[in-house]
């Protein structure tokens, strides 16, 4: 199929935009793991002992917990901690909290619908995405998307409290307020480093499976692509150089 230099440049253009809109799933997803998925708190209710530590009960502690992400993920929802007292700067912590959630909550809903789209579109063969020796675009976004959470977690494992407050630093500039006081903020008894350790873990698990299974099926796809070709080249095109080598073979006879 001839296509024109414009249309090689439109090709190029929705590329790069799937690049970008697959890493950006990619990554938002992967963060939205522990944040979507209560569970993954519920159990540690247990494994962290957080009842012996706050002397509330598991219920107690569920309460509080999904109420505050029913408020840092839903429209309209007043804040609040179940039976945990809270401070005004506790609270406005939370507050701080709430765009990032929802920010990154649309962000896979949006990154998602232009994969959507773009994949459409390139099934239909109305555009045709990129590649480069033999892989798609979507392999080296995924590549790239396995080195992050590789190249964080080796830095993270150096110093997970140093991590944390770098990262709080980065989201929340010139802001303290999430440093709790347990007098006044007792929640931070039931939201221990353990458990945001195991978000980071969590998340990073995530992104490398996602991004896996983007490279495996590429993967199996080069694979399938390359025996078609085989089995053409040997069992349907001729093979020029053995009816050379035969016609020579009668000639010297």
């Amino acid at each position: 199929m001839n296509i024109s230099k414009a249309g090689h440049a439109v090709n190029r253009a929705v590329t790069a935009v799937f690049v970008i809109a697959l890493f950006a799933f990619l990554l938002s997803f992967a963060i939205s793991l522990p944040i979507l998925n209560r569970w993954f708190y519920y159990i540690q209710i247990d494994t962290l002992n957080l009842e012996q530590a706050s002397g509330h009960t598991y219920a107690e502690i569920k309460e509080a917990f999904d109420e505050i992400m029913d408020y840092l993920l839903l429209p309209g929802r007043e804040f609040g901690e179940g039976v945990f007292p809270y401070s005004e700067e506790g609270a406005a912590h939370f507050m701080d909290c709430k765009p990032l959630f929802v920010l990154d909550v649309a962000l896979a809903g949006a990154s998602a619908g232009v994969l959507i789209i773009i994949l459409v579109l390139h099934f239909t063969k109305t555009i045709r995405l990129c590649s480069a020796k033999g892989h798609s675009a979507a392999f080296y976004t995924a590549i790239a998307a396995v080195v992050v959470p590789i190249v964080l977690g080796c830095l993270i494992a150096l110093d997970f409290n140093r991590a944390f407050e770098i990262f709080h630093a980065i989201l929340f500039p010139g802001k303290d307020n999430w440093l709790f006081n347990p007098r006044t903020d007792p929640i931070i008894y039931v939201l221990p480093t353990q458990f945001f350790m195991n978000c980071a873990i969590f998340i990073g698990v995530g992104l490398v499976v996602f991004s896996g299974a983007i490279i495996a099926g590429d993967g199996i796809t080069m694979y399938r692509r390359g025996g078609a070709y085989a089995i053409r080249q040997k069992y349907i095109r001729p093979q020029p150089q053995i009816k050379r080598y035969k016609y020579k073979k009668y000639l010297n006879n």
